[in-house]
């Protein structure tokens, strides 16, 4: 496959920012690379079309099936398993806000409450004993949050996404609060109706 300059700059970006969120550069840009061509690829086919090593490829691969941000896909006549990425933006934006949460967000919660439960807790300074209540308050509200929102149908969740400056100035108390209306115009509704 022959990348496009817009697909090479989609591909390279997600590439650097795979990095600065902590995932190797190759593993992005394979994901960013299935994504944007939009349909199952074999590995060699991937190694080829990046320029990189197959086995780093495949590496790559387990992680991103790891991930549950890709999958094989079998194709008729095809001996070879060709991987594939959903399509779907809000899939992959869930996948991603669950697999951190479970992977970072639940063993911080589960060590933040070992801590609290500790009866070696009282040897700890006051102030230090209420930093950490205070830090697990906060992980289990952003963990409550976040459930709630991959609950949430895409189109809601995009409406409550765009009313986020009218919350911040409700919330401030800078003013009356509209809300955003798809079409960009505002009205003069409460927020509530829209949650």
């Amino acid at each position: 496959m022959e990348l496009k300059p817009v697909a090479q700059k989609f591909i390279l970006h997600w590439g650097e920012m795979g990095t600065r969120w902590g995932v190797n550069r190759t593993v992005s840009q394979i994901h960013a690379l299935l994504y944007i061509a939009g349909r199952p690829m074999h590995a060699e086919e991937i190694a080829e079309t990046l320029g990189v090593a197959r086995s780093n490829v495949s590496t790559s691969l387990k992680e991103l099936q790891g991930w549950k941000l890709v999958k094989i896909a079998h194709l008729m006549g095809e001996r070879r398993d060709h991987f594939e990425t959903s399509l779907d933006v809000w899939e992959l934006f869930r996948t991603v806000v669950r697999e951190r949460k479970e992977r970072e967000f639940d063993p911080t919660i589960t060590t933040l409450r070992e801590c609290l439960a500790s009866p070696d807790l009282s040897q700890e300074e006051q102030a230090a004993q209420e930093r950490i209540a205070q830090t697990l308050a906060l992980m289990e509200i952003l963990t409550t949050w976040a459930d709630e929102m991959l609950r949430l149908e895409p189109a809601t969740l995009m409406k409550l996404l765009k009313m986020g400056a009218s919350v911040q100035k409700f919330v401030r108390g800078d003013g009356k609060a509209s809300s955003t209306q798809p079409d960009g115009g505002d009205d003069e509704q409460p927020l509530l109706p829209l949650l």
